[in-house]
């Protein structure tokens, strides 16, 4: 093996042997004999490697000279400025947003290559870009001194007209996204580094295969104040970014956010409650039980946080939930049913387990019986789970499970047939009690935000309608003689 050779086999790069080796005996006659092959291979070996990036991600706008191959995902017009320069007043650039498996990043092709950009290239091509890397407006932007497209690699980057939330990945752009509104944030504000202003805000959309959190800076933040939850929406020129192992859509100056009329609906895959476990990151969907008043407190920095817990069940258990800053403010309460997208699942009082629900969380409204559901089968699925059979009222788990009065030390056993308390101190007792419907099969299930009743009644009532009840308790449940 000759000392060409050697010096390629320790190089990881994408030239060939033979382009190596033309560059090595192109180096040796430009030194004019001062440089054997081998010296000449290790100068050669030295520019080849110095700027290489393992990936997109890998570019810092502080790097002197980058080199990497990248897909081009997107490619704007060309536009036109004015230069300080007699000879050549009118300069020419073009943007081109590129990507690999590791992420993205624009890059800015001027005059002749600009020109060349706009006639010759198309979105898909894989680009070899060597460039000076450096600050630009939306994030880290390349200056290109050479580019050429490469027909000979592979970069797994995918590019359509038309995306849905599942094929999303990081890196690309000019996404085309219809998707349901789960959740709208107010517009905030922060200060850049050069001392202008910026403005940002934020949806969470879904569709019928996932969701997506949107960001939309500057011009286009407003538009989360305009739209209503369920309200379908087209992102329109968005770019996918990463954002504590999450990935998000942005949207920007070439961006939009428009209402559509299309058909679209998100439908959260839920965990049962009873299978939530510390450190989860999930969905949890059922029928508010109880909620309590919303609370301010001090953050460390001088702000005011604000929070509010809730409580939610479904036919497997329940389980407190805290919605934390604006979430606080939802108007939601007992008897609604309502799905926590994305809630963390943590240690909770009296070695409980609760759902926080943060800035990454969307609380989103169900329609009523959303969460209730009888797919045929023997055993009934959602709320319709709750409803008692036979005799089992003096034993069964109930609606009760776990219910608030855990929190004081109490068994939580209110739907078990002692309706919590004070509304059940003996059988055969006149009894009248006031609450939200949770259950409107018969046995109606009432729940008053501290204890739970079933009520034996032919009356028709909705779920989250509050009723007044009297009867007499029979074998702990309540034969209802009067209904309103």
């Amino acid at each position: 093996m000759g000392a060409i050779e050697e010096v390629y086999e320790d190089l990881d790069t994408d030239v060939s042997l033979e382009e190596f080796r033309d560059a090595v005996e192109s180096k040796v006659e430009q030194m004019g004999g001062l440089a054997d092959e081998e010296t000449a291979a290790m100068l050669i070996a030295h520019e080849l490697e110095d700027g290489e990036v393992n990936g997109v991600a890998d570019v810092e706008p502080e790097m002197d000279e980058v080199k990497f191959v990248a897909k081009a995902t997107s490619i704007g017009d060309v536009r036109t400025f004015d230069r300080d320069d007699d000879e050549n007043p009118e300069g020419r650039v073009v943007n081109v947003d590129v990507a690999d498996e590791t992420g993205s990043v624009r890059i800015s092709l001027w005059d002749e290559q600009a020109e060349a950009a706009a006639d010759e290239l198309a979105v898909g091509d894989v680009l070899r870009v060597k460039g000076r890397p450096k600050d630009g407006y939306n994030g880290v932007e390349v200056s290109v001194d050479q580019v050429e497209v490469d027909d000979e690699t592979e970069v797994d980057v995918q590019v359509q007209d038309e995306y849905r939330v599942e094929d999303l990945s990081l890196g690309i752009s000019d996404v085309n996204l219809t998707g349901e509104v789960l959740g709208a944030e107010s517009v905030r504000t922060f200060d850049r580094d050069d001392g202008s202003e910026g403005k940002v805000s934020n949806l969470v959309l879904g569709d019928e295969t996932g969701r997506v959190r949107v960001t939309l800076w500057d011009e286009q933040a407003e538009t989360a104040t305009e739209l209503e939850r369920g309200e379908v929406v087209e992102v329109v020129d968005g770019y996918v970014r990463e954002r504590d192992g999450s990935l998000e859509l942005h949207v920007g100056e070439r961006g939009a956010v428009e209402p559509v009329d299309a058909d679209v609906a998100f439908v959260p895959d839920t965990t049962p409650i009873e299978d939530l476990e510390i450190d989860d990151t999930a969905d949890v969907a059922g029928v508010i039980r109880s909620a309590d008043p919303k609370r301010t407190f001090d953050r460390d920095d001088g702000s005011e946080g604000q929070v509010r817990n809730v409580r939610v069940q479904d036919d497997t258990g329940d389980i407190r939930v805290a919605l934390w800053g604006e979430k606080a403010d939802l108007d939601v309460g007992p008897g609604d049913e309502v799905a926590f997208v994305d809630v963390e699942i943590q240690d909770g009082w009296q070695d409980d387990i609760e759902a926080s629900a943060g800035w990454q969380a969307s609380v989103i409204p169900l329609a009523d019986g959303a969460t209730t559901a009888d797919d045929g089968g023997d055993e009934p699925s959602g709320l319709a789970a709750f409803e008692d059979s036979g005799d089992d009222a003096d034993g069964g788990s109930g609606v009760g499970a776990g219910d608030d009065s855990s929190d004081d030390g109490g068994s939580g056993d209110a739907a078990s047939g002692d309706a919590g308390g004070s509304a059940a101190n003996g059988d055969d007792e006149e009894v009248e009690f006031t609450g939200v419907v949770v259950q409107a099969q018969n046995p109606v299930i009432l729940d008053d935000g501290e204890e739970t009743l079933s009520v034996e009644t032919d009356a028709d009532v909705t779920l989250g309608e509050e009723v007044t009840v009297r009867g007499r308790l029979d074998d702990g449940r309540l034969r209802a003689e009067e209904l309103h």
